[in-house]
């Protein structure tokens, strides 16, 4: 038996994985990537089987951000020639909504640019959800930036399933990438969204010139923050950007860095989020040997991959979409 499954075992023994061991699996040989993914599915299978949860992000307001987030097209210091616009209107939201039902996409997440949302913006967001539970009973991630407790408490009480606010990069890198918000803004942030009762979906960045040490301290702030969903993005360098023509990343490591957080977070939802069609490559469909989750179209302001490519993959694989029907369950056995 391989150290590869020598450790998944003890994972699911509930045992801790340690830093040595963590990163080891970063740096685990080439020529065990196999093993390794192997090893990570064991701890998917037995939490998840081969379901495989479908996500789709509606970008309802772009750009205008203060913020300057360096890896962000839509930031503040951003270049890039992107479309700007205000909060979309309630029909937009419902059109997208329709997409992601016609898709049998389980969760559907309403992403608006800037720092955080006004009050105006809360209530056009609350005004859409309840019209998209009550049409297409679909489960709802907002994704509105810094948010203050009033403001959650009105997104709960509309049905927001859950919010979503990444941390991006760890503590110590976080200066690197923004100045003008603290690491210690977006951890209250998922704070504030727990203490409403909504769930916690926080995750990172890969590429951002982060050490391998770096990697595995996000991944157990993640555990800690005990984040239901966690994105796990690779960065698809925007031109126009601060992080313009960064390149540090390859699919191999891509795949390692998915195996990494299942080993920390085994019991939860990790998402393959944006930058997946540009790092990882032909090595895709891999990466579901560990993550459970990807999102399906496009992302805020880059393209993904066809929903029907996506479909089609899930079925050579042999994994099963997780339908809005069981996702319902599971919250509601959750909710007991």
């Amino acid at each position: 038996m391989n150290q590869w499954t020598e450790l998944a075992k003890r994972v699911l023994k509930e045992e801790e994985v340690t830093d040595a061991e963590a990163l080891s699996i970063l740096e685990c040989p080439d020529d065990e990537i196999l093993l390794l993914m192997h090893a990570s599915f064991q701890i998917r299978k037995h939490y998840y089987g081969k379901k495989v949860k479908l996500n789709m992000i509606m970008n309802a307001k772009s750009g205008l951000c203060p913020e300057n987030c360096g890896y962000c097209s839509q930031s503040s210091i951003s270049e890039a020639a992107i479309s700007s616009y205000k909060m979309v209107t309630t029909e937009t939201l419902l059109e997208g909504a329709k997409r992601a039902h016609d898709l049998n996409v389980g969760t559907y997440c309403i992403v608006a640019s800037g720092r955080g949302p006004s009050n105006k913006e809360v209530d056009q967001v609350v005004d859409a959800v309840k019209e998209i539970k009550d049409t297409y009973g679909l489960k709802v991630c907002a994704c509105l930036g810094l948010l203050k407790p009033e403001q959650a408490t009105k997104l709960k009480e509309a049905g927001v399933d859950r919010y979503n606010h990444n941390i991006n990069t760890s503590k110590s890198n976080h200066l690197n990438i923004t100045t003008s918000h603290t690491y210690d803004d977006r951890v209250n942030t998922v704070e504030v969204a727990k203490s409403s009762g909504m769930s916690p979906c926080s995750g990172v960045i890969i590429g951002m010139k982060e050490t391998k040490q770096d990697v595995v301290t996000m991944a157990r702030s993640l555990k800690i923050l005990n984040a239901d969903s966690i994105p796990v993005n690779f960065l698809h360098a925007i031109d126009g950007t601060p992080l313009e023509g960064v390149n540090e990343l390859t699919p191999l490591y891509c795949l390692k860095v998915l195996a990494l957080f299942r080993f920390i977070n085994p019991t939860k939802e990790i998402r393959i989020s944006g930058g997946r069609e540009v790092n990882l490559r032909s090595l895709q469909s891999l990466g579901l040997y560990a993550a459970n989750s990807i999102f399906v179209g496009d992302y805020l302001t880059t393209a993904g991959q066809e929903g029907t490519e996506d479909h089609k993959m899930l079925i050579d694989l042999g994994f099963e979409v997780e339908t809005v029907e069981e996702m319902r369950e599971s919250l509601i056995a959750k909710e007991k």
